[in-house]
């Protein structure tokens, strides 16, 4: 029988319903420095229901504080759509019994990561920094080399878990959170919160808790498709996108299965027997 984990220790209705705060794992510095700030823009980039403060070093970790929109799972609305029409919502927690007002959690400030023109919010040498990026030397598709192709991401049948379709792959995202095994309530927090927007949750190690969420990327165009970090280049020569956006998975392995770029094993043995 599968372990169910309690529900976090509150003593009443509060912010902790609608998200949570914690400290992420932004990359570890024993890699290249231009690496970190490829991964430090990938997470910060997220920004849908994340929201992010103080990135700083601790040891060999590049970390940042944030805040994850996502609420308990424990929360009820009553009556349901009331908000819609105006009327007092009443929330509810199914795990204690607390009966109040809803509580929205904390104000959740804007956090533009496109600045208007060929300007964007980066980090670089490990700081958030408002840069002018170089445009593109050619336009989208994001995965093919052919510059007058389209982008086929914008057509590709894949969702993420809450069932929208529209690049999925810039929509969901890994994060670490830090969480001794000590801090018992912290991991009920994480653990109570609905999914698919918070799921997935496992120890990987005594300081840290691996999970999936769902937050957009705020470097997507406003029809929420292409990257605009796409093809421009960093004061330095260097790719302005995240190179971790640029490494896809061979056919068939670790895709998923409603990937436009997916090759099922039968498609792909025949395939290749062919150009044999």
């Amino acid at each position: 029988m599968p372990f169910v984990h309690p529900p976090p220790p509150c003593s009443s209705l509060g912010p902790q319903c609608r998200s949570i705060p914690v400290t992420l794992r932004v990359a570890t510095l024993e890699t290249p420095t231009d690496s970190a700030d490829h991964e430090a823009t990938w997470l910060l980039g997220h920004t849908e229901k994340i929201a992010f403060a103080n990135l700083r070093r601790e040891g060999k970790d590049l970390l940042v504080e944030a805040q994850l929109h996502a609420r308990c799972r424990f929360l009820k609305a009553e009556p349901p759509g009331a908000s819609a029409h105006g009327m007092s919502v009443i929330s509810r927690c199914t795990a204690h019994g607390f009966v109040g007002t809803a509580s929205h959690g904390p104000v959740r400030a804007a956090q533009p990561r496109r600045l208007g023109g060929d300007r964007f919010l980066i980090v670089h040498a490990h700081a958030v920094v408002a840069l002018k990026l170089a445009p593109p030397r050619r336009s989208l598709p994001v995965l093919d080399n052919d510059p007058d192709a389209w982008n086929p991401c914008s057509i590709a049948p894949c969702t993420t878990a809450d069932h929208k379709r529209g690049s999925a792959c810039c929509r969901d995202l890994q994060v670490e959170i830090q969480c001794p095994r000590t801090d018992t309530a912290l991991e009920a927090l994480v653990r109570s919160r609905l999914s698919p927007y918070l799921c997935k949750i496992s120890r990987v190690s005594d300081g840290w808790l691996e999970a999936e969420m769902i937050s957009a990327c705020g470097f997507l165009d406003d029809a929420g498709q292409n990257c605009t970090l796409h093809g421009r280049e960093r004061p330095d020569g260097r790719p302005a996108k995240p190179d971790l956006c640029s490494l896809w998975p061979d056919d068939g392995k670790g895709m998923h299965p409603g990937c436009i770029y997916h090759v099922a094993p039968s498609r792909t043995s025949a395939r290749k027997a062919t150009v044999a």
